[in-house]
């Protein structure tokens, strides 16, 4: 963001508003009111002229070239590695991958380190709060190997039910794990969860997805092995992800794709690895992504993270009093009660109402919501719903959002009778 607003807190948000071109829009003659974050976020002007900036003046291919502009794109681009490093406390930037997004993540840790170490009569720890991404890849897996998986429940009040840990966890060769629900917003335990896993000799992914761009990161702290999150939630682009894993965990696992950079040598009769974290970036890669990427970080360091997480724990507190008592009984808002338990993902059941009709009624007033199962099935049946509105809340989002949205919801119920 610009200098002249650094370190906002509390944020400053009619300023950062101003910083998001699309927010200016009207659509059906009222202002956008953007609540879907939790599936996309929105671009501040700073990212997209960095993107655009590199784009006409420095873009060429990486690790391939030495002339002036593949060098700068080079620079650029490995800017972008140190600088995710730097955001998740991560101890080098060798251990970083850039991925298409945390599905792939998520895929590449499941083709490589699991096709390798998982087999007939292991097991590993999932939950039913998962997001598909963290699921299929170990059900497509496990259908290949006949390992066994296990989950753990969700509790009534929509935390984790750990009651059963100890049995779950026992014998266990991976706990792969949300650090923050897409649907609920609960935010997991993850320390406690690693702690578990390393006693009991297992490994711990943490999809980090919906975390990262809300609250302050650190992989050392959580003592994770590998963690996965995407550019696009974090005020980036898409098309870009991370996985970050201990360097000796990437350096034991076989590369997942096959191509250029990721190799040393070939030859005829065989090949070798180049070196992590290239070893794992097959082809040409996200280049002017990684650079939106690093733009975003920039962005976010400069509101500070604690700040943002204060800003939407103020915010989400403030939409669950609105929603609740303006609705009472003809609203259901499902996840944990206290706003300090979970993040700004508000899932809504509104009397009657389809999701699907009260998203497009919503969108009549201008305000965003995502309808569906969030790719989250599972959890949907465990909540005995086939489908929530989801509102979810962002640096740019402030009280009028919410008053919006309410607003919004009084409509469609006036439309109704």
């Amino acid at each position: 963001m610009s200098a002249d607003h650094r370190i906002c807190d509390p944020l400053d948000v009619a300023t950062i508003k101003a910083d998001f071109p699309i927010l200016a829009r009207q659509v059906h003659g009222r202002r956008l009111v953007y609540l879907d974050s939790a599936a996309s976020s929105q671009k501040p002007r700073q990212v997209l002229d960095a993107m655009q900036d590199f784009s006409v003046t420095s873009y060429a291919n990486v690790h391939r070239g030495v002339y002036s502009i593949a060098v700068e794109a080079d620079e650029g681009f490995e800017a972008a590695r140190d600088a995710v490093a730097r955001f998740i406390g991560a101890p080098s930037s060798r251990s970083v991958v850039f991925t298409k997004n945390v599905t792939e993540a998520i895929n590449l840790v499941a083709h490589s380190w699991g096709r390798s170490n998982l087999g007939a009569g292991d097991s590993i720890l999932l939950t039913e709060m998962e997001h598909h991404a963290n699921i299929v890849p170990w059900l497509m897996l496990a259908e290949e190997k006949g390992f066994e998986i296990r989950y753990l429940p969700v509790a009534d009040d929509h935390t984790l039910d750990l009651t059963d840990l100890d049995r779950l966890i026992d014998g266990v060769k991976l706990v792969s794990v949300t650090a923050m629900s897409n649907v609920l917003g609960t935010l997991n335990p993850i320390e406690r969860l690693a702690a578990a896993a390393h006693a009991a000799g297992a490994l711990i992914l943490v999809d980090a997805a919906q975390w990262v761009p809300h609250l302050p990161t650190d992989v050392v702290a959580w003592d994770a092995d590998f963690v996965g999150f995407t550019g696009h939630k974090l005020l980036g682009p898409s098309g870009i992800g991370v996985l970050w894993a201990r360097e000796e965990l990437l350096e034991a696992m076989p590369a997942f794709l096959g191509g250029g950079a990721m190799i040393r040598d070939v030859r005829l009769d065989g090949w070798t690895p180049n070196e992590i974290p290239w070893k794992f970036e097959a082809g040409t890669p996200p280049i002017t992504e990684a650079v939106g990427l690093h733009a975003a970080i920039d962005y976010l360091t400069g509101l500070g993270m604690e700040a943002v997480r204060k800003h939407e724990v103020a915010l989400t507190g403030y939409a669950l009093r609105t929603l609740n008592e303006r609705f009472g009984d003809d609203i259901t808002i499902h996840g944990p009660s206290e706003p300090a338990q979970r993040g700004g993902v508000l899932s809504l059941a509104f009397r009657d109402v389809h999701p699907h009709d009260l998203s497009q009624i919503l969108d009549q007033h201008g305000v965003c919501v995502r309808a569906g199962h969030h790719c989250a099935k599972p959890l949907m049946r465990r909540l005995g719903v086939g489908a929530t509105a989801r509102a979810s809340l962002y640096v740019y989002n402030d009280e009028s959002d919410v008053d919006a949205l309410a607003d919004a919801l009084e409509a469609t119920s006036t439309f109704f009778g």
